[in-house]
């Protein structure tokens, strides 16, 4: 089986590091991989090293022009299937390149945000199969008419081998000056505004006042971020809400956390909750998308309704309150992960899929 995977995301962030985890994945297990990616981005320099990369210009939603570009890759790597990604200007027109050469094109939707019935009925019409990384989009794409028969369900992968409840504090005081017995809490997200760091700005006040001295550390990058650093300076902030940037190394800042934060707006499955998770570390989250999936309520983690600043700053409260809860939280995280969130379960959902798509086409 041969495979061509579409992916138009620049940086590694959750959807595109899930797509090299499957390529790598479905390597292992014989099927050949092609990815079509973006010219010089960190998802192309980080591919497999038996997958065919080709990069090339991919200029969003009214590139039309990509079309014809991704239809001569197929022309000339004849896969089996198509598997588009990402939305950012492959969703639908991979879809139609696939088609115009007559390969089965699916789809991952990774994301819960609502879109017209009319048009979600017409877009993913295009694909024998839209594979969702969480229920919570299954639901939304049955609200909005699409077939319940076009739809599976495969969750996303967490590294577990990478990352694990080994916590090394001295690292921590080396590289970002944190000492050992401070609490702190990590959100791990892009810097835009369904990620929810104005929410979390909105609660941190009232935790301050009884915890002055915790970290908040931001890892991520987006639009947003130069607007959030300003708020944060006006809030006075900035010496309790660290922005660090696009890390690589959130296997070594996780595992020392008290708690992750995501209070998201609208979610799919959230790949750093996972990774928080698998590290031991406890989750407040929103109660939204593929949230409550990924982070079992009262097990490994808290739910909060989304944009309820009282909630979240009474969950983080809570955590930092009670030593036997945050404990039990952390203890259990592992075991959630391992039992529906793992990287062989991921590849294996979307091979059986493609086996699905082939069989019947």
């Amino acid at each position: 089986m041969k495979v061509l995977h579409v992916e138009t995301g620049q940086n590694l962030w959750g959807g595109a590091q899930q797509v090299l985890y499957l390529i790598q994945g479905l390597g292992r297990l014989g099927v050949s991989n092609v990815l079509a990616c973006t010219e010089g981005g960190a998802v192309s320099e980080n591919a497999p090293n038996d997958c065919l990369v080709v990069a090339m210009p991919m200029a969003g939603d009214l590139d039309l022009a990509f079309i014809g570009r991704l239809r001569k890759i197929i022309k000339s790597e004849r896969p089996d299937l198509v598997h588009v990604h990402s939305r950012r200007g492959a969703d639908p027109l991979a879809a139609i390149a696939a088609r115009l050469r007559r390969v089965p094109v699916v789809v991952s939707r990774r994301v819960d945000n609502a879109e017209q019935p009319w048009v979600a009925r017409l877009k993913y019409r295009l694909y024998k199969k839209v594979i969702t990384v969480a229920g919570g989009i299954s639901e939304v794409l049955l609200a909005e008419g699409v077939s319940a028969d076009r739809l599976r369900l495969v969750h996303s992968g967490v590294d577990r081998r990478r990352f694990k409840p080994d916590p090394d504090r001295d690292w921590m005081a080396a590289n970002l000056g944190i000492e050992k017995n401070t609490i702190i809490i990590a959100m791990v997200a892009q810097y835009i505004h369904r990620k929810g760091h104005r929410i979390m700005l909105d609660a941190l006040p009232s935790v301050l006042e009884k915890y002055p001295d915790l970290q908040v550390l931001c890892c991520g990058s987006g639009p947003n971020e130069d607007a959030l650093a300003v708020l944060i300076g006006r809030r006075g902030l900035a010496d309790q809400v660290r922005m660090l940037g696009f890390r690589d190394d959130l296997e070594k800042i996780l595992p020392c956390c008290t708690m992750a934060l995501h209070p998201a707006l609208t979610e799919g499955i959230c790949g750093a909750a996972l990774q928080a998770q698998s590290c031991g570390v406890p989750v407040i989250a929103s109660r939204v998308g593929g949230l409550p999936e990924a982070v079992a309520e009262d097990v490994s983690g808290l739910l909060v309704d989304p944009g309820d600043v009282e909630q979240l700053s009474q969950a983080m409260l809570r955590l930092l309150d009670d030593d036997a809860l945050r404990q039990s939280l952390g203890d259990a995280g592992p075991g959630h992960v391992a039992g529906r969130f793992s990287i062989s379960a991921m590849v294996q959902g979307n091979l059986e899929v493609y086996k699905e798509v082939l069989n019947r086409h």
